[in-house]
C-alpha cells in the first residue's frame, strides 16, 4: 500500500508541472510583414496604334525552266545575272528524230491530200462510193492531226523565257540529258517585288487595298520604304487564324526571299492606360495585375489591348489614378499589406530594361 500511495503522489506532481508549464508558456501571435513593392500609378499615355508584322520578300514574277520532255540539250543559253527579254531562247534539246517524223508525215499528207481530191471528182460522177470518199478523206485529216502533233513535241524541245527577268545560275551542262524534274535555271522579275505577311484576324479591318505600309529591312536600306497594299488573302488561316497581305514595291533593291518588318498603321494616336509588361500575372482564363488599395494588395482582372515593347495597354479593370505593383509583385498575396518602397514612371523602367539588356 505504501509503495502504491507513492508512486501515485510522484505521477500527481509530474501532471500538476507539465500544466503549469503550459499555462505559464507565452503566446505566440503570428506577426504578418509588409511585402515591399515598387509602384507605377496609372495614367493616360498618348501611343500610335501600328501593327508589326513579319513578312518575306517576293519577286513578282517568277519560274523555274524545266525541259517538258527528255532529251540531250543541243543549245544552252544562260546568262547568269543578267536580264532578258520574253521569248529569248534558254535551252534546246534534240529533236532531229521529231523533224524526220514531221517530214514523213509532211509527205504521206501530200499523198493523201491527191487521193482525195481524185476520189472527190470521182464522187461527183457517181465513180466511186461514199465510203470509199469518206477513207480517204479521213486519211488527210489522220494525217493533218500527226502533223500538229509532232510539231507541238519540236515546240517542247525549246525552252524559252516566258517573261523579261534576271536569270539565276545556271544548273545544267551543254550536253547533258535532262528530263521534266530537272531544273536549267531560275528567272525572276524584280523591278517590281512582293511582300507577303501575315496579321492577326482582329487587325483585318483595318487591312485595305491601296493602302500603304512601311517596310524596314537590315539589307543595306537605313530608312522605312512603303508599299501598298494590292490583295488579301479571302480566307484566314485555319492553323493561326492570322489574315495573309501582298503588298507591292517598286525599285527597290531587295533580294526575293529576304526578311522584313512590316507596319501598319492600326489608327490615330490615342490615350491608353500603359503598363510595364512584368505587371501582368498570366491565368488559364484571364491576365491580372495587383493593385494597391488602401494599403493592401488588391488582384484585379484586365483585358490587354495593344503591345509595345516593355509596356502593354489596359483596356478593362484599370482606371486612371489606380497604384499597380511593379516589383514584388510574385510576393503579394490578396489582402496583404503591402508597403510601397518608390513610385515609378514607365520611363524609369524602359531605361532599367535598357540598361539590364
Amino acid at each position: 500500500m505504501f509503495k502504491k500511495a507513492t508512486i501515485y503522489f510522484i505521477g500527481s506532481l509530474i501532471v500538476t508541472s507539465c500544466s503549469n508549464k503550459k499555462e505559464d508558456a507565452p503566446k505566440q501571435n503570428p506577426v504578418t510583414q509588409n511585402v515591399i513593392v515598387d509602384v507605377i500609378v496609372a495614367k493616360p499615355k498618348n501611343i500610335s496604334h501600328t501593327v508589326e508584322a513579319n513578312g518575306s520578300v517576293v519577286a513578282n514574277e517568277y519560274v523555274e525552266l524545266h525541259p517538258e520532255i527528255n532529251g540531250r540539250i543541243t543549245f544552252l543559253n544562260v546568262p547568269e545575272g543578267k536580264m532578258i527579254t520574253k521569248g529569248t531562247v534558254i535551252a534546246k534539246i534534240y529533236d532531229e528524230d521529231l523533224q524526220a517524223q514531221l517530214q514523213k508525215s509532211k509527205v504521206q499528207l501530200e499523198l493523201a491530200q491527191i487521193t482525195e481530191q481524185r476520189d472527190k471528182k470521182l464522187l461527183a460522177v457517181n465513180g466511186l462510193n461514199q465510203s470509199d470518199y469518206d477513207a480517204a478523206l479521213n486519211q488527210v485529216k489522220s494525217i493533218q492531226a500527226d502533223i500538229a502533233y509532232t510539231q507541238s513535241l519540236i515546240e517542247k524541245t525549246i525552252i524559252k523565257a516566258p517573261f523579261d527577268g534576271l536569270v539565276g545560275l545556271r544548273q545544267v551542262s551543254p550536253g547533258a540529258y535532262v528530263t521534266p524534274a530537272i531544273i536549267i535555271a531560275t528567272v525572276q522579275e524584280v523591278n517590281k517585288l512582293k511582300i507577303d505577311f501575315t496579321v492577326p484576324e482582329e487587325y483585318s479591318n483595318i487591312i485595305r487595298k491601296g493602302n500603304t505600309v512601311d517596310i524596314e529591312s537590315d539589307a543595306g536600306i537605313s530608312d522605312r520604304i512603303k508599299a501598298t497594299i494590292i490583295a488579301t488573302e479571302p480566307q484566314i488561316t485555319l492553323a493561326t487564324r492570322n489574315l495573309k497581305v501582298r503588298a507591292i514595291l517598286q525599285n527597290q533593291k531587295l533580294n526575293p526571299g529576304a526578311f522584313v518588318k512590316v507596319y501598319v498603321a492600326a489608327g490615330a494616336d490615342t490615350k491608353a492606360l500603359m503598363i510595364p509588361t512584368n505587371c501582368l500575372i498570366p491565368d488559364d482564363k484571364n491576365n491580372q495585375i495587383v493593385l494597391v488599395k488602401n494599403g493592401k494588395a488588391n488582384f484585379v482582372n484586365v483585358k490587354t489591348g495593344l503591345r509595345e515593347s516593355n509596356n502593354v495597354e489596359i483596356t478593362q479593370g484599370l482606371n486612371s489614378g489606380d497604384t499597380v505593383i511593379v516589383t514584388g509583385v510574385l510576393f503579394a498575396r490578396p489582402k496583404s499589406p503591402i508597403k510601397i518602397r518608390s513610385i515609378k514612371t514607365l520611363e524609369d523602367f524602359a531605361k532599367s530594361n535598357n540598361n539590364n539588356n
